[in-house]
Formats: C-alpha cells, sequence, structure tokens
C-alpha cells in the first residue's frame, strides 16, 4: 500500500524530466552538428527534422515563429550546425531539440556519396535519353516492384482499376529499405523483366533520405537501366529524387502518379475510340462520294466515246435529214404538179378556144385548112412546152435513172471539187437511198 501511495503518473515523470532538462544550463542556448534528414516542412510553416551523425540521432522541430532568421532552404542530406534548446516532448515522452537557427556546415556524407555516383552514371551514359524507352499508351500488363503492404502499393492498384478495370496487374513484394533491400528491388526488376510486360513501376512511399537509400544504389541504377521492359520510377514524395529517377524511363513524382503515368484510362480510351470511328466512317463516306461522283463522271465520258453513242447520234442526225429531205422534195413535187396543171388547164383553155374557131371557120374551107395549119402549129408547141417542163421535173429525173446526191454535211453536192476520197456520200432514187464511200475522185478530163 505504501508503494502505491508513492506511485506518479506518467504526466508527473514527463513533467519533471522536462523540468530538468529546462534547468541543466548546458541544454539552453546548445549547438549541435549533425546531417539533415527526415526533413518535412508542415503546411502550419513548422519544420520537422532528424539531425543525425554515424552512430545516433536526435528528433527536432523549428516552430513558424523563428523560421524568419532562416537564411537558406533546408535539405535531406545537409550538414548544418542547429542551435536551440534541448527540451522534453511531455505528451510524446519523447525529447529534442527546439531549433532557433541554422548554420549551414557543409555537405552530409550521403548527399556527397549521391553526387558522386549521379556523376558516375551520368559519365557512364546511364541517364541519356537516347536509351530512354517510351511508355506504351495502352499498356494492359502492368508489373510492380514495392513492399506488399502500405500505402504505395495500395495507391497504385486502387488508381489502376479505377482508370482501367481490365489491367493485369504482377506484384513483386520487395524491401524498399533497410538490409536486403537493393539486392530484393534488383531481382524484382530481373524477375518481372522476364515476363514479357508492358512497363513496370518501381517504387515506394516517402519517408528519409536513409529509408530511400537503396534507390540511390549503383545496383538498383544497373538493372533498371539493362532492362528490356520500360521502367517508370515512382519513389517517395514530388521533392524526393533519387539515383532511379536518372536512370528510369520516365519519372513520377509520387506512386499514385506512378499508376496514372502507366494505365491509361479506359473510360476516355472507348470515348476517343467511338470519336475515331465517327471521323473514320465520315471520312470514309465522303471518300465514297467523291469515288461515285468520278465514276458517273467517267462513265458518262466513256459513254460519250463510246462507237455505239456515236453511231447513234449519226442515226438520229441522218433521220433529221431524210425528213428535211423528203419535205422539200414533196414541197417541189408539189409546186411541180401546180404548174403542170397549170399548163393542161391552158392547154384546154386553148384547145376550147380552137374548137370555137373552128366552128367559126368551118364554112371556109381555105381559112378552115390554114387555121388548122395554125393550131397543129399552136399544139406542137405546145407538147413542145409540155416535153421540156415535164423533163425539168425532179419525178422525171429521178425515174430515168438520176439521183440526188448529198455529202456529209446534208448540202447537196453539185460539183466533183467538193468530194473527198473517203467521204460518205448518200445518194437518193426515187424508191430510197443509199450511202457509199468515194475511193476516188476523176476530175473532167483525166481519165
Amino acid at each position: 500500500m505504501k508503494q502505491l501511495r508513492n506511485a506518479y503518473t506518467v504526466s508527473q515523470v514527463n513533467g519533471y524530466i522536462s523540468n530538468m532538462f529546462a534547468q541543466d544550463f548546458a541544454l539552453s542556448g546548445i549547438t549541435i552538428k549533425g546531417e539533415i534528414s527526415n526533413l518535412k516542412y508542415h503546411t502550419s510553416g513548422h519544420i520537422y527534422f532528424t539531425l543525425k551523425d554515424s552512430a545516433s540521432q536526435i528528433s527536432g522541430v523549428m516552430f513558424a515563429r523563428d523560421r524568419a532568421g532562416l537564411q537558406f532552404k533546408l535539405e535531406d542530406g545537409m550538414s548544418v550546425l542547429c542551435t536551440g534548446n534541448v527540451g522534453v516532448y511531455e505528451r510524446g515522452g519523447n525529447y529534442q531539440i527546439y531549433a532557433r537557427s541554422f548554420v549551414a556546415d557543409g555537405i552530409g556524407d550521403l548527399y556527397v556519396r549521391f553526387e558522386q555516383l549521379k556523376e558516375e552514371l551520368s559519365d557512364m551514359g546511364l541517364f541519356d535519353p537516347m536509351y530512354k524507352k517510351p511508355i506504351p499508351d495502352y499498356a494492359s500488363r502492368i508489373g510492380i516492384v514495392t513492399a506488399k503492404t502500405g500505402a504505395a502499393v495500395r495507391d497504385i492498384i486502387q488508381i489502376s482499376k479505377r482508370r482501367n478495370p481490365y489491367v493485369d496487374i504482377t506484384l513483386y513484394p520487395a524491401l524498399v529499405q533497410g538490409d536486403g533491400a537493393v539486392e530484393s528491388i534488383v531481382r524484382g526488376i530481373k524477375t518481372l523483366d522476364l515476363m514479357n510486360l508492358d512497363v513496370i513501376i518501381v517504387g515506394r512511399g516517402g519517408g528519409s533520405i536513409e529509408d530511400l537509400w537503396a534507390f540511390n544504389e549503383r545496383d538498383v541504377a544497373q538493372a533498371i537501366f539493362d532492362a528490356d521492359t520500360p521502367i517508370i520510377s515512382a519513389v517517395g514524395h514530388e521533392t524526393d529524387t533519387t539515383i532511379a529517377d536518372f536512370v528510369a524511363d520516365l519519372r513520377a513524382p509520387t506512386p499514385s502518379a506512378g499508376a496514372e503515368l502507366a494505365v491509361f484510362d479506359f473510360q476516355k480510351f472507348i470515348e476517343d475510340l467511338a470519336g475515331y470511328k465517327m471521323t473514320l466512317n465520315s471520312v470514309i463516306n465522303e471518300h465514297i462520294h467523291d469515288a461515285r461522283q468520278k465514276t458517273s463522271l467517267c462513265k458518262l465520258n466513256v459513254n460519250q466515246h463510246n462507237p455505239k453513242f456515236i453511231l447513234s447520234g449519226y442515226q438520229k442526225k441522218s433521220i433529221l435529214l431524210k425528213s428535211e429531205l423528203d419535205r422539200h422534195m414533196q414541197d417541189k413535187l408539189v409546186l411541180s404538179k401546180d404548174k403542170l396543171k397549170n399548163y393542161l388547164v391552158i392547154s384546154t383553155i386553148m384547145n376550147d378556144r380552137l374548137q370555137t374557131f373552128k366552128h367559126r371557120f368551118r364554112d371556109f374551107d381555105g381559112f378552115s385548112a390554114l387555121m388548122e395549119k395554125s393550131l397543129d402549129k399552136a399544139h406542137h408547141k405546145l407538147m413542145l412546152r409540155t416535153e421540156r417542163l415535164d423533163a425539168v421535173s425532179p419525178l422525171r429525173k429521178l425515174s430515168g435513172g438520176y439521183g440526188y446526191v448529198q455529202g456529209e454535211d446534208g448540202h447537196r453536192l453539185d460539183s466533183i471539187k467538193k468530194v473527198k476520197e473517203g467521204s460518205i456520200i448518200t445518194t437518193t432514187l426515187k424508191d430510197g437511198r443509199f450511202r457509199s464511200r468515194v475511193e476516188e475522185v476523176i476530175y473532167a478530163g483525166k481519165s
């Protein structure tokens, strides 16, 4: 019971220790030399960090009110002189340095190793863009080299499946920090590289420079460079940079961003595919329409040069010319018949007059004989004129073996000079017509 009465609470113990730290003059206004690690700029304005050397480490914080005097930006691996008070964080029960100022003390050991390896690998050409392999636009088989648990693998899988539910993911559970991490990461890269995947994501979540150091080792860099499969480096946060980032074919600022870069958006792919299909159909239909128009024009052009089409044109023209010729011939025949009728009327009138004169002078034998002679003479002249008129009638000429000859242009041929060898001429007879080709032209006076 006495021991229970002498028991202290955790808060009392931490408060007592905090008071001891506060009263210790050596811990007030102390300057500690060390290398910055696990650096974090908080949104509140506070800076959280760890100071370490080769054997030990101490946590620290610089409050926002003390940042005004900070003349440079702190970085992991930086060697500094930190001045402040060492005190106890009573809620957590751990001690830390509350920094008031920093003075740069050169570059830390890890930072020196990082820069040396970076320069060496760069000189060897491992960072050369000419060796960078393109990331496939439509990767469907994804490999992941990271720890089997943690936010990194969870974010990569969730984002990958959200972007493409059909993506095939192969995880190689590797150690990503501590002893054996380098060998484990190298084995993971080589194993997945043999599986004919589309792309491999190598990475882990954020941490201190020590936590991420496995990705700054030569063996990991060489394994990434030697891989035939395109590799995306997705190590830490956006502000973290490792050797693996420089060697990889593509750097992602975070594991989540690595999944975004490796896996295509399936829904957008479907929408783009539908758009491409519409565009392709439109272009094809336009080409088909143009081809049909060209085909129609070619068909029309071919028909215009088709002998059958040309002969049909000549046939139509011939029918028109025949119709016109028939009409002209009919008109001339009608006119000739009218003239002949007029001559016959005149002949009848003259006969009537002769008969009248005969009756008047029948008692005069001598005069009658004279008149009869005169009438016979007049009748003879009338018959001669009738024969001449009949001789110039087109029907008479056609009936007598004559023909009406036309050239290829349908005009009458009235001279041998209008005839050319090889030309087609049309000859009209009383009961029809025929066409003939001129083999030879013989002028008058030539044999």
